[in-house]
């Protein structure tokens, strides 16, 4: 019963040494030894299942991946003195974890570290080019093909030529930064601008200037548009002219004809029997001319009452 007991301790003791001792290494890590906070071999840099004296050497990770970095936003005049809000941002990777373990020792000192180095260049950069510089990066022409914008376009576009650019910038900005970090054991991948844009009184200012231009091209739209309906209107007018001069001929030489084919009519129907039509002419005079207020003083011989007598002028 005792041999077992002491079986079992020194399985355990066994088993707490390989635990103790052993330890995995992925992919995405690397391995500093230490033996009381001092390096005593070379850094472990592959993956796999790996050794060390238990409770005298301690293992201590690293990441091997790339890191990222994200500066604060913060204002900064650029060379023009306009003054703007910088977003930069950056990734890095640990080249040198035994350099790493003996400047910085973690991940949140070296992001202090990159802070202190990183915003300073950002800055340095930003002060020492115009604001163009900052968000263009080349000279290729604008597109000002904007309605509203053709005036602009004639004028010289000199204060759009960039002397540097914001590739180059971010560039310089990586350069200067990168022998500062690698004694740090860190390698700068790479460093953007993630953001830029004017503070709050220059972004009212801006604001406020755009939509006065927006107001003047909408303005010259309306004097246009105003300027394109009268002279629809005054097209439509001379075409409606044209149109009822054309129709009013057309009737008056139809109205004319018709008059003379009704005159020929008549006067073919009135040369067959002339008395008939002086006839049917009086009938129609003393339906004009009278009524029960009507009072006529003629002499018997008069020609106006003659078929009032009965006999006609060629019987007398």
């Amino acid at each position: 019963m005792k041999t077992k007991g002491i079986f079992i301790a020194v399985l355990i003791a066994a088993a707490v040494v390989v635990y103790e001792s052993a330890f995995i290494v992925s992919e995405t890590e690397q391995v500093v030894i230490t033996q009381f906070g001092r390096i005593v071999r070379d850094p472990i840099m592959d993956p796999g299942l790996k050794f060390k004296i238990p409770f005298i050497e301690k293992a201590t990770f690293f990441p091997k991946n790339i890191q990222e970095w994200d500066g604060e936003p913060g204002q900064i005049p650029t060379l023009d003195k306009t003054f703007i809000w910088v977003d930069a941002f950056a990734r890095w990777k640990i080249v040198d974890p035994v350099k790493f373990f003996q400047t910085v020792n973690n991940r949140s000192n070296a992001v202090s570290r990159l802070n202190d180095i990183i915003d300073p260049a950002v800055r340095n950069f930003i002060t020492s080019y115009k604001l163009i510089d900052a968000v263009r990066k080349s000279n290729r022409e604008l597109d000002t093909s904007e309605v509203g914008l053709e005036d602009q376009e004639k004028k010289p576009q000199s204060h759009y030529v960039i002397s540097l650019g914001r590739e180059k910038i971010t560039q310089g900005i990586l350069e200067q930064a990168q022998p500062k970090v690698s004694q740090f054991g860190i390698e700068l991948v790479d460093v953007k601008i993630k953001g830029i844009n004017y503070v709050e009184e220059v972004r009212k200012s801006v604001y406020d200037r755009m939509i006065a231009e927006r107001k003047q091209i909408a303005e010259k739209f309306r004097s246009e548009g105003k300027g394109e309906a009268q002279k629809i209107l005054g097209q439509k007018e001379r075409d409606l002219q044209q149109i009822t001069s054309e129709a009013y001929r057309v009737s008056q030489e139809v109205k004319g004809k018709a008059d003379a084919d009704a005159v020929k009519i008549y006067a073919d129907a009135y040369g067959v029997d002339a008395d008939f039509y002086a006839f049917t002419q009086t009938l129609e005079i003393y339906n004009e001319s009278l009524n029960k207020d009507a009072t006529l003083l003629l002499s018997t011989d008069s020609e106006f009452l003659k078929y009032f007598k009965g006999i006609s002028p060629k019987s007398k």
